[in-house]
């Protein structure tokens, strides 16, 4: 009867083990990776700004992306909109409070194919502690390609619109015309190479 029960757990523990291994780790490549976002100032035009500090690791299941998982860290004191006064701010409790916040995250939840070369990646966004969940449309990933050096790499890019106040970044300033100096609305657009491990 032991043998029995031992033979089924096996035949069953197959299927799982190998929906497992069938996933890789990739790990993002800090320097050819980039997060930007653009977000309305004084009503009028836009301010772009970039995160200079990127990682993460992409557990991609070529024989099925949905199983597929991402984990990215940014770190928030890296933010770069080329004005040094206004990186300042925007590190501020004003704004990232990166002094209690060092970084913000995304863990994927669900990943689905949205057509051709096309997916949508649902996941939680941490920004400050607070956590929403976000959907990003994902161009990717490129099919695999071997670089100079050895390395397999992929590549993908990514885009979603978030509120900023439901992050807690809700400094503003009332415009003596009306309207405000910051727009709540961000766009984040995101462009990654992944290497194999």
């Amino acid at each position: 009867m032991k043998r029995l029960i031992l033979a089924v757990l096996c035949v069953l523990a197959v299927p799982v083990a190998s929906s497992f291994a069938a996933a890789q780790p990739w790990k993002i490549d800090p320097d050819h990776a980039q997060v930007g976002f653009k977000v309305r100032h004084l009503m009028v035009a836009n301010v772009r700004g970039n995160f200079d500090k990127v990682s993460g690791v992409v557990d991609l299941d070529e024989t099925d992306l949905a199983r597929s998982t991402v984990r990215v860290t940014i770190e928030t004191s890296s933010i770069n909109t080329g004005i040094a006064k206004r990186d300042d701010h925007l590190r501020s409790a004003d704004f990232l409070d990166v002094a209690r916040y060092p970084s913000m995250t995304f863990v994927s939840r669900k990943v689905v194919k949205n057509g051709p070369g096309s997916l949508q990646v649902t996941g939680d966004l941490t920004i400050r502690g607070v956590t929403k969940s976000v959907v990003l449309d994902v161009e990717g990933p490129t099919a695999a390609i071997k670089d100079p050096w050895g390395s397999t790499r992929r590549g993908a890019s990514a885009s979603t619109r978030i509120n900023r106040k439901d992050f807690g970044l809700t400094w503003n300033r009332a415009l003596e015309t009306g309207g405000v100096a910051v727009g709540d609305e961000v766009e984040i657009m995101l462009d990654v190479e992944i290497i194999r491990q």
